[in-house]
């Protein structure tokens, strides 16, 4: 664990700004930057941060160090009594669980619904992405890895191809689409983007699904502006560094 921290003292420099030139004057942006209390390696944390990033909004990077118990504070189990990170403070309005966050922002603060749509069919597709990222594809990687990292266990060759099963489905799911839900980038592609940037990390084989590496290279490329350096593979490298550590 210390060698965790160590490292995440050092990542601490990320600070998410505010991009004036994407936003239209009449778009209503929060009258003082969004609390965001985090951890630098999380995943759901980075896919937040990102999405912040995409759309201009200032955040207030609170630090919230799983590690030493700072989620399990009074103060801190009265916010959010799942004591779960990320949770974000808007002005009073508190909210957890990075996929609600990712779409309260586009919702409150979205120039426009690009990245959130809000036809009926378009927004449904979107939100099964999400919830197969949740409850399929990053629930396999924890399943695989959280033993890995945080019990020493062994690699799990069965909890593997489970994995590759979920990349699989996902393969099938991009066939003939640029981003996972359609022509273009939607919070879909941000969350489970994260997911496959800690498969890259930690060095899992996922070359065999030919529309996901195609799919993640773009998404990649596409998520340049918005931190992808410096927030989500910066992660992903900060889990795996701990992972061979250990």
């Amino acid at each position: 664990m210390k060698i965790l921290l160590a490292i995440v003292t050092t990542f601490l420099v990320i600070q998410i700004k505010c991009n004036a030139a994407a936003r239209s004057k009449g778009n209503r942006m929060p009258t003082q930057p969004i609390k965001l209390y985090y951890l630098p390696p999380s995943p759901p944390c980075r896919s937040v941060m990102m999405t912040a990033r995409a759309l201009g909004i200032d955040l207030e990077l609170v630090l919230t160090n799983i590690m030493e118990g700072q989620h399990k504070t009074p103060e801190y189990i009265k916010m959010n009594p799942q004591h779960t990170i990320p949770t974000m403070d808007d002005n009073g309005f508190i909210l957890w669980e990075s996929r609600a966050i990712m779409s309260y922002f586009v919702n409150a603060y979205g120039r426009d619904d690009s990245l959130y749509p809000r036809n009926p069919r378009q927004r449904a597709l979107v939100d099964q992405r999400l919830n197969f990222d949740l409850g399929t594809l990053y629930k396999r990687y924890m399943d695989l890895y959280v033993p890995m990292l945080f019990k020493g266990e062994a690699y799990n060759d069965e909890a593997a191809e489970k994995l590759n099963e979920a990349l699989d489905w996902l393969n099938i799911m991009l066939g003939g689409r640029a981003f996972v839900a359609g022509d273009n980038l939607t919070i879909a592609d941000i969350s489970i983007v994260v997911t496959l940037s800690n498969l890259e990390a930690f060095g899992f084989d996922y070359s065999a699904h030919e529309n996901v590496v195609k799919w993640f290279e773009r998404t990649k490329k596409t998520l340049e502006p918005y931190g992808y350096a410096e927030i989500d593979q910066g992660g992903a490298h900060i889990l795996a560094s701990f992972l061979k550590k250990e």
